[in-house]
């Protein structure tokens, strides 16, 4: 193992609400089947986002400091020992995903309700599960899926959010020739988007309160967009005659969006919920009267490294969706900006160069 190893590393950690600090720590020394690598780009997420604005969402708070970020690429630098299938300066995307492999779950081939997932930058655990906004980081060879050498590191670190619509996706079945609604259009939904119509998806309406969101829509796939803020009737004309959308996938985890969904989908038609807010009310009896099937959708598991190869040959172009990009050192920023829907998408932190 090579002993070319920096002393300090930046990072960004997070206190509470709103209180993101730029600090130095050591860097770890890789052992055993760990590797080294110097961070190139990782995204705000979502629940960053919410951890940041809010101290959390739902029940997961943020109980102690806690070191985001669990979507992100970076260039091996240092090899462990007894690791193999990497290559020093290889350019790599971390899957922040780490089930047991015990547990009932686990042993069931269910890897997503592992009961002792560790997911890295996750408030769920306490301790909390440090996460990857720093230049260097020591991870396990396994976690790391090699990005090839055609894409930007920017694109490499999207595999981890668009893992999470593959499977989502994957929850609706056969979507060849199905007409799909995707209600929001941020990061989530515009890869939801891209990720139905290479499912074979024939049409995809999209909602959202923000042109640039919609707009962004359309270059992910979409075949038709309606700001609903602005025109609720042209969503409406799809509620009649009990509805005429096959699937729903609602990634803004709003009540209203849910509600239309409701209304907008054929019966024994299919939602797929995948935003996540706290408790909200639903119209039960539509629910039970068109005979609705709803249901949740969170993480990923083998399509992880299926999202890479996606997006290694642009089979799914996520470029469109990165929006904005941020070196660490602005790294709150790069926080406020991704709050702001007006403008921003996927917003990315990058790291020494």
């Amino acid at each position: 193992m090579s002993e070319d190893i920096p002393l300090q590393t930046r990072l960004a950690r997070l206190y509470g609400q709103t209180d993101l600090r730029l600090e130095n720590a050591e860097v770890a020394r890789p052992g055993d089947g760990e590797v080294l690598l110097k961070m190139a780009a990782a995204g705000i997420c979502g629940s960053d986002l919410h951890y940041y604005q809010d101290g959390g969402f739902g029940p997961v708070r943020v109980r102690e400091p806690i070191i985001p970020g669990h979507e992100a690429s970076g260039t091996v630098t240092v090899l462990g020992n007894d690791v193999s299938g990497l290559a020093i300066g290889e350019l790599v995307a971390v899957n922040p995903s780490q089930p047991c492999g015990d547990c009932r779950f686990c042993s069931k081939g269910l890897p997503i309700h592992c009961t002792n997932m560790r997911f890295m930058g996750s408030a769920m655990r306490l301790p909390h599960e440090q996460g990857m906004f720093r230049d260097w980081l020591v991870v396990p060879a396994r976690q790391c899926v090699s990005a090839g050498s055609l894409i930007s590191p920017g694109e490499a670190a999207c595999a981890e959010p668009l893992a999470v619509c593959l499977h989502a996706v994957s929850q609706a079945g056969d979507l060849n020739g199905k007409s799909v609604l995707v209600t929001g259009a941020g990061p989530i939904g515009a890869l939801v988007i891209a990720a139905t119509r290479h499912a074979g998806a024939a049409s995809v309406v999209v909602t959202d309160l923000a042109d640039a969101a919609l707009e962004r829509a359309i270059s992910m796939g979409a075949t038709e967009t309606i700001n609903v803020r602005r025109d609720p009737q042209r969503l409406a004309v799809f509620e009649k005659d009990k509805g005429q959308f096959d699937v729903a996938f609602e990634c803004s985890a709003a009540e209203p969006a849910l509600r239309s969904a409701i209304a907008a989908v054929r019966p024994r038609g299919l939602i797929v919920q995948v935003g996540v807010t706290g408790d909200i009310t639903l119209p039960l009896n539509a629910i039970v009267g068109k005979e609705l099937r709803l249901i949740g959708s969170q993480r990923f598991d083998t399509e992880f490294a299926l999202a890479l190869d996606l997006i290694a040959d642009r089979r799914i172009d996520v470029r469109p969706i990165i929006s904005h990009r941020f070196p660490i050192g602005e790294a709150v920023q790069a926080f406020e900006q991704a709050g702001d829907r007006s403008a921003a998408c996927k917003v990315q932190l990058t790291f020494l160069s």
